[in-house]
């Protein structure tokens, strides 16, 4: 992935993670994607008596030398997994980081993306994009390799963040492309229902979807000194206000609705994580892949 899109301290970090996913046709519980079925692979399974047709190498001469029989060693291959990156592309991703200019939450939609990515290159797995507006849906089809991350480097550069959320009657194609068993990370701030609708329906369609939250730093702290024109980038009203007379009750009201929108995730069984525009990339990647994420999940 281009360096500009996952900066070089974030991507030397990149390798202590490992994208999850439950398989509950393969497994009972959360965990890594194995498959059961069984060949060469990474996890130890069982032994098998040899068979006509095994390869050589796949006997385990030293159990031959102890038991004078002929014994497979078989293991448990990883089944590649499909990860669906959903990125909302509505005009509120534009918003920036007042403290750094141009780095928006589009900006880092783009380079969670990237590293997301670049951790299913690493494993084997395939990945594709789904950039969404008003406007329609940007879709890269699920593939593998290196090309495919070039081409998804290509297609988020060309994401630009406007108008509104899609309608459901614009998300047809996204069902005839997810199946069952991917993985689907979406990446919004969720201020649109529509957002949280559509993360519903497919973990209602039985699709496992992980949540990041984009949040500014204004969002977190409204630190503004004093009178401020607050200005909603999708509908464009706008609101005069004093900025330190607003903080505690925009805080509060903005941390209720916030827990509710957690609550609903919990329930529909969505993991979730947020990055904070003055945040690395890889927090929230390290709350939903790293080791303890693993282990709590496994």
């Amino acid at each position: 992935m281009s360096p500009d899109l996952i900066p070089p301290a974030v991507r030397n970090r990149l390798a202590g993670l490992r994208l999850t996913a439950r398989r509950a046709v393969d497994l009972h519980g959360l965990g890594l994607h194995h498959s059961r079925s069984r060949g060469a692979g990474l996890e130890f399974a069982q032994y098998r008596a040899y068979e006509r047709g095994d390869e050589p190498r796949a006997i385990d001469w030293k159990l031959y030398a102890r038991s004078d029989r002929f014994f497979v060693r078989e293991s448990e291959r990883e089944s590649p997994l499909a990860l669906w990156l959903l990125i909302d592309a509505s005009a509120s991703m534009a918003q920036e980081d007042e403290a750094n200019p141009g780095w928006s939450r589009l900006a880092a939609a783009r380079g969670l993306a990237a590293c997301m990515a670049e951790l299913a290159l690493r494993q084997g797995d395939r990945f594709g994009l789904v950039g969404l507006s008003s406007g329609g849906l940007r879709l890269l089809d699920a593939g593998g390799g290196a090309r495919q991350r070039d081409r998804l480097a290509l297609d988020l550069n060309a994401l630009a963040a406007a108008g509104a959320f899609p309608a459901l009657t614009q998300l047809t194609p996204l069902w005839d492309r997810i199946g069952a068993h991917d993985l689907v990370v979406m990446i919004s701030d969720f201020f649109d229902a529509q957002a949280m609708d559509l993360a519903a329906r497919l973990a209602g369609a039985r699709r496992e979807v992980l949540a990041i939250e984009v949040l500014t730093v204004s969002e977190r702290d409204f630190a503004y000194p004093g009178g401020h024109r607050f200005r909603d980038p999708e509908t464009g009203a706008e609101l005069l206000g004093d900025g330190p007379a607003l903080r505690a009750e925009f805080l509060a009201r903005f941390g209720t609705a916030r827990a509710a929108r957690h609550a609903r995730f919990d329930s529909l069984g969505i993991r979730h994580a947020a990055l904070v525009l003055d945040e690395q990339l890889d927090v929230p990647l390290r709350a939903l892949f790293g080791a303890r994420a693993a282990g709590e999940y496994g």
